[in-house]
């Protein structure tokens, strides 16, 4: 065989490759654009579902849920980002299959199977961690901003004469509400991938859960930068993201080690490791914590 047949040996996989990635692009981007067109059709009423926090808040006051648009162009915009974050949501279980599809063919039996519960948890800590932005962390922050208002004697908003009470309320601009929401919702959405990242990088020998356990006090500085990048600048919100990504990373530490004695196991009955021998130290002490020195010989 010359080197000229060997090289179109070799190019006739790599351009059916091309070819099925294209499909399923194809095929991810029309459901992609299929979603949004459903969801422009109903902007208005996803709108008002993503208000309700903020009109709880101002219901709670006695005020009521007005939001403004200060440019001609701002509704439009408004229906177009609630179409593109409704539409994503809509076609993911279409793109998640056309990603696995593309895929699970180049994976053995054992790697589908070890893989599919990540990808089946992924939008479940999607859904779970936005949910938790939702329902909990925006009605606080909203509390919180609006307790900065300035109310006059009447309550309303009145021409700041000398020696008049001033009122500063909030008129909120429909964009940089939705804005403000969708971060909230994005960054605690991504931020619970956490679990299944790391867990995912344990069962593929990247990370261990003595690497992780050691890294503690790294990842609590490296939280508390995400906490101050990804949320308004209030304590309330930074700390609870804190709390939450740390709760996370401490879950991921307890998964991986579950990951490290299953492989163990399965290393054992295979007869790979005798009975007293172990893949990874389980029982060593933790960087931090202090050696026993009557152990020592």
């Amino acid at each position: 065989m010359s080197a000229r047949d060997e090289i179109d040996d070799s190019s006739a996989p790599l351009i059916e490759h091309l070819a099925e990635l294209r499909t399923r692009l194809i095929r991810s981007v029309a459901a992609f654009i299929v979603g949004m067109i459903i969801c422009f059709t109903v902007a208005t009423p996803i709108f008002n579902f993503l208000t309700e926090p903020l009109c709880q808040v101002l219901a709670q006051r006695g005020q009521d849920c007005d939001l403004i648009f200060i440019s001609p162009q701002e509704g439009f915009f408004v229906a177009i980002k609630v179409s593109l974050l409704g539409g994503l949501f809509l076609a993911f279980p279409v793109i998640a299959a056309q990603m696995w599809r593309f895929v699970a063919p180049g994976l053995y039996k054992s790697e589908r199977g070890a893989f599919l519960p990540f990808l089946l948890a992924s939008p479940f800590m999607f859904i779970l961690g936005a949910a938790f932005a939702f329902y909990v962390v925006t009605p606080l922050a909203y509390d919180f901003f609006l307790g900065f208002q300035q109310f006059g004697d009447t309550g309303q908003a009145v021409t700041p004469n000398v020696g008049a009470p001033l009122s500063v309320v909030f008129q909120g601009s429909a964009q940089e509400y939705l804005n403000l929401t969708i971060k909230f919702i994005v960054s605690f959405g991504l931020c619970f991938q956490l679990p299944v990242l790391l867990t995912l990088m344990g069962k593929a020998g990247l990370v261990s859960a003595r690497g992780l356990a050691d890294m503690r006090k790294y990842a609590v500085v490296g939280i508390l930068v995400l906490a101050a990048l990804v949320t308004p600048p209030d304590v309330i919100t930074q700390l609870i993201l804190f709390v939450v990504v740390y709760g996370l990373y401490e879950i991921s530490i307890f998964l991986v080690r579950r990951v490290e004695r299953k492989r163990t196991e399965e290393l054992r009955a295979e007869g790979i490791l005798d009975e007293d021998e172990d893949l990874y130290d389980f029982d060593a002490p933790e960087e931090d914590e202090p050696q026993d020195e009557t152990k020592r010989p």
